[in-house]
C-alpha cells in the first residue's frame, strides 16, 4: 500500500462474500474517506446461518433471519454492492473477473465460506441435503413436514414407520439443534394436529462417528447435551459410520456390527468442504489448502507471498492460535463459526486501515466468548471457559447472543416475538410445504385421460430468464 490514498484517490477494496466475515469488513472499511469497497455475492442479502434449523423445522421464516446487503450498507456511501459471482482472480494484474466484467482492485478480501461435505460420496446429495442456504433449509422443511403428510395417508405400517423415522448424520452443534427440533416438533408441535398417525412415535436417530456429541466441548457439556436427546426421545449412536445411502435405506456401521435403517427423511449435518474459491486462491495466487479444501493464512490473515490478498471466515484455515503442538501447522485451525468470521473480518479492516497510515498490526487473535449449542424446549448448554452451563440458564444465553447479533432491529423483534410464542405454545407458524410445478400430479377424470393443463406461459405469462441466463 505504498500509495497515498485520497478522497480522490481511494484504495479500492474487493471483497467477495457477504457472510459475517464480509460484512464486517465492510462497514468497518465503510467509515474510511479514503477507500472505496465492492462488496460482490451471488446473492442479494445476509444469511444469519446458526438459525437456519429453525427455518427447517418450521419456527421461523427464511426473511426472519436474512438481511438485504443493499439495506445494511445503504448508509456506508463509499461501499457499492454487487449481485454477482466472481469466476476468476488475477494477482498480477490485481483484478477479479465476474460474469461479463472485471473488476480492480488494490486489497482483496475473500470470505466465501463452505458448503457441504460427503467426505468422497456426493451422489448422497439429493438423498440426504444439507443445511447452509436458505434454499437448503426450505428443502429439509418440505422434507420433514411431507413425511408426516405421507404417513397420515400411509395405510402400510412398515411404509408409515420409515416415513415417521428420521436420520441426522452428524453430531456437531447444527446436527444436535435439528434433532432436538425434530424431536419437539414431532412430540408436541404436530402432537395434535394429526387424526390417523400418532407423531410422538416418531424415530428421530442421530449418528455421530465420534465417541460422543459436541465433540469440540468439554465432555460433561457433552454427556448433559446427549442427555437431554435422550430425554427428548432422540436416539443417539455414537462411534457409528454411514457407509451408505440408497433407496431410502442408511447403512450405519458400528464396530464390526451393521445395520440398515429404513428411513424417508435423512438429514446431513456431518461436514463442511471449502468453497471453490479456495481452488482459485490455489491455482492463480500459489495458495496451501488443507484436506477440507481450506486456505492456509497467515498471522494477519493474508496469503502467504500475497499481502494484498486476505482470507477471512470459514474459507480461513488459522493455524496459529489452535491447540499447542510442535509447529503452527500441527494446531488445530480456528473454528468455523460466527464469531471468528466476524473478529477476522474487523481485523482485516482495522489492518488495512492502519497500512494506509503506514503503520501495521499485531498477528491476529480470536477473543474466545464461549460456544453454545440449543438442544430443544429451555434446553442448551453454553461453554464459557471456566463458565460451563446447561439447561433454562444456558438456553436464556443462548437466545441473548443470537437475537444480538441479527443484524437488523425489525429481524430482532420479529424473532424475538416468535420464539416467545414458540415457547409458550411450543407452535411454529411458518410450516409451508412447497413443491415446484414439475412435482404436482396431474388431475384426471373419471376415465383416466389427464386434464389438458395450461402450457406455462399461458399461467404464468413470458418465461423469466433465470440468474444463470442472465449471466
Amino acid at each position: 500500500m505504498e500509495d497515498i490514498a485520497t478522497e480522490t484517490n481511494p484504495h479500492r477494496v474487493v471483497i467477495v462474500g457477504g457472510g459475517f466475515g464480509g460484512l464486517y469488513a465492510a462497514k468497518a472499511l465503510g467509515k474510511l474517506k479514503q477507500v472505496d469497497v465492492t462488496l460482490i455475492d451471488k446473492r442479494n442479502f445476509h444469511l444469519f446461518q446458526p438459525l437456519l434449523y429453525q427455518v427447517a423445522t418450521g419456527k421461523l421464516s427464511p426473511g426472519d433471519i436474512s438481511s438485504p446487503l443493499r439495506a445494511i450498507l445503504s448508509r456506508y456511501r463509499r461501499v457499492k454492492v454487487l449481485m454477482d459471482t466472481v469466476m476468476d482472480i488475477d494477482p498480477q494484474q490485481q483484478q477479479v473477473t465476474l460474469n461479463h466484467t472485471t473488476l480492480p482492485y488494490d486489497t482483496l478480501i475473500v470470505a466465501t465460506g463452505v458448503s457441504h461435505h460427503y467426505f468422497g460420496h456426493d451422489q448422497w446429495a439429493e438423498a440426504a441435503p444439507g443445511l447452509k442456504t436458505v434454499e437448503d433449509a426450505l428443502e429439509m422443511r418440505k422434507r420433514i413436514f411431507g413425511a408426516f403428510e405421507a404417513a397420515e395417508k400411509e395405510s402400510d405400517p412398515e411404509r408409515r414407520r420409515a416415513w415417521l423415522t428420521f436420520v441426522v448424520v452428524g453430531g456437531g452443534p447444527t446436527g444436535v439443534e435439528l434433532a432436538g427440533a425434530l424431536a419437539e416438533l414431532a412430540s408436541h408441535t404436530l402432537r395434535d394436529e394429526f387424526h390417523h398417525i400418532d407423531t410422538t412415535e416418531t424415530r428421530i436417530l442421530l449418528i455421530e462417528g465420534l465417541d460422543r456429541v459436541l465433540p469440540p466441548y468439554p465432555a460433561q457439556l457433552s454427556a448433559k447435551a446427549a442427555e437431554a436427546l435422550k430425554d427428548l426421545g432422540v436416539t443417539v449412536r455414537t462411534q457409528s459410520l454411514v457407509t451408505d445411502i440408497d433407496d431410502d435405506v442408511v447403512t450405519v456401521r458400528q464396530g464390526d456390527r451393521t445395520e440398515q435403517i429404513r428411513a424417508k427423511t435423512i438429514l446431513w449435518a456431518a461436514g463442511v468442504r471449502a468453497s471453490a474459491m479456495g481452488k482459485v486462491l490455489a491455482t492463480r495466487a500459489g495458495a496451501q489448502l488443507d484436506r477440507s479444501g481450506r486456505v492456509m493464512v497467515n498471522p494477519d490473515l493474508s496469503l502467504p507471498g500475497q499481502p494484498n490478498i486476505f482470507v477471512v471466515g470459514d474459507l480461513a484455515h488459522f493455524a496459529h492460535q489452535g491447540v499447542g503442538a510442535a509447529s503452527p501447522e500441527e494446531n488445530q485451525p480456528l473454528p468455523g463459526v460466527a464469531p471468528v468470521a466476524m473478529q477476522q473480518g474487523a481485523y482485516v479492516a482495522k489492518l488495512i486501515r492502519q497500512r494506509l497510515r503506514g503503520g501495521d498490526l499485531a498477528a491476529f487473535h480470536y477473543d474466545d466468548a464461549g460456544s453454545l449449542a440449543v438442544i430443544g424446549h429451555h434446553e442448551a448448554v453454553v461453554n464459557m471457559g471456566r463458565f460451563k452451563l446447561s439447561g433454562l440458564p444456558a438456553w436464556l444465553i443462548w437466545i441473548f447472543v443470537h437475537i444480538y447479533f441479527l443484524i437488523e432491529f425489525d429481524n430482532k423483534l420479529v424473532v424475538m416475538i416468535q420464539w416467545l410464542w414458540s415457547y409458550f405454545t411450543r407452535k411454529g407458524g411458518a410450516r409451508l410445504i412447497t413443491w415446484e410445478e414439475s412435482r404436482l400430479d396431474e388431475p384426471v377424470v373419471a376415465t383416466g385421460e389427464p386434464i389438458e393443463q395450461p402450457s406455462a406461459s399461458e399461467r404464468t405469462g413470458p418465461k423469466q430468464p433465470s440468474l444463470a441466463e442472465l449471466n
